[in-house]
């Protein structure tokens, strides 16, 4: 069983894959002395080795297995880099020998994996915990205190949230990566997965995690000569008993955005990107421009955040972005979605 590494000690870093283009975020992460990489278990070799040419990855820590590196190397904690698919396996390896894991979004690509995931969890008490960019948004926190906490625009009715860019293949993500983010088995699906998790995440959160009544979705394959398999164009609308949600997720938006409308009884703010919001009440009608602060440590990057979790510094609460109950929710928002879209018909929950 791994030891709570005190503040003065690296967390023990495993990484489980290397085909999920976010491991270049890891690789580009500041030397802070938060976590250290002890071990990276890829059985693709070329694929290691393209990243021990651009970031000096030590090959000696490279490993073909799994379970090979764990025992060799002892993890405190695992990210896991690969298919949303293999989240599961990375979990099963991880649990039984008491090592944390943080997985890139969504938590799992069906409920029937999560479900697992989440027994796992509490069998074995470690955390796995969900990384979504906008997670770490300045904006969409304080979007959150103007709502919760200030209760600045009264009850929340509507909430919009667009995600997506103009195509993983257009953009320029590795071949290796595509191979599995564009195949409805180890992605769960295209745009609905990829860029519909932001949505469903968020919303869940502003929500304090409660179930929707109802999801209803609409996916569609706009460039099917890139897509063949998988959808590029997501819109589900999720909704509870005095609000609803729109969930637009898309690898067809003309440039890239991550932002939230967040439309209250009596006012709205609008999360624009990281830092910025707009917002207007009612009372006065006049709308304001807010430049924010990015976050501060360790709650404004992922790994300064996870090393505090595992540390013990910090506390995943029930409502927190990243944690289980928030995930598991989101997994069955867009299994609700991708069965709703094969049907035709809105799905109740």
């Amino acid at each position: 069983m791994p030891q709570v590494p005190n503040a003065a000690q690296p967390v023990r870093l495993g990484i489980a894959g290397l085909t999920h283009d976010h491991v270049h975020g890891l690789f580009r992460h500041p030397a802070q002395g938060d976590v250290e990489i002890v071990g990276i278990a890829e059985a693709d070799t070329a694929l290691a080795n393209r990243y021990h040419q651009q970031y000096g990855i030590n090959m000696d820590q490279v490993y073909a297995d799994l379970d090979q590196m764990l025992d060799a190397t002892h993890p405190d904690v695992v990210a896991a880099f690969g298919s949303i698919y293999e989240h599961l396996q990375v979990v099963q390896a991880c649990a039984p020998r008491g090592i944390h894991v943080m997985v890139e979004k969504p938590l799992a690509v069906s409920m029937e994996h999560a479900r697992q995931i989440a027994d796992l969890s509490r069998q074995y008490n470690i955390q796995v915990l969900t990384n979504y960019e906008t997670t770490w948004y300045a904006s969409n926190h304080t979007a959150y205190q103007m709502v919760h906490d200030n209760h600045q625009i009264g009850q929340i009715r509507k909430v919009v949230v667009h995600d997506g860019h103009w195509g993983p293949k257009e953009i320029g993500c590795t071949a290796e990566f595509l191979k599995w983010l564009t195949d409805p088995v180890q992605n769960g699906g295209g745009a609905v997965v990829d860029f519909g998790c932001y949505g469903a995440n968020l919303i869940t959160w502003l929500m304090d995690n409660q179930l929707p009544t109802s999801v209803t979705a609409v996916l569609q394959q706009l460039k099917p000569d890139i897509y063949p398999h998988v959808d590029d164009e997501a819109t589900i609308i999720v909704t509870y008993e005095h609000a609803q949600g729109i969930i637009q997720g898309s690898w067809n938006w003309p440039v890239g955005r991550k932002d939230m409308e967040i439309y209250g009884q009596t006012g709205y703010v609008y999360a624009l990107d990281k830092t910025n919001l707009r917002y207007a009440q009612r009372a006065d009608g006049k709308e304001q421009s807010r430049e924010l602060d990015l976050r501060s440590a360790p709650f404004d990057a992922p790994f300064s955040w996870l090393a505090a979790v595992i540390r013990k510094t910090i506390t995943v609460a029930d409502n927190d972005l990243s944690g289980l109950t928030n995930n598991l929710v989101v997994v069955q928002i867009l299994d609700a979605a991708r069965e709703s879209a094969r049907t035709g018909q809105t799905i109740h929950l």
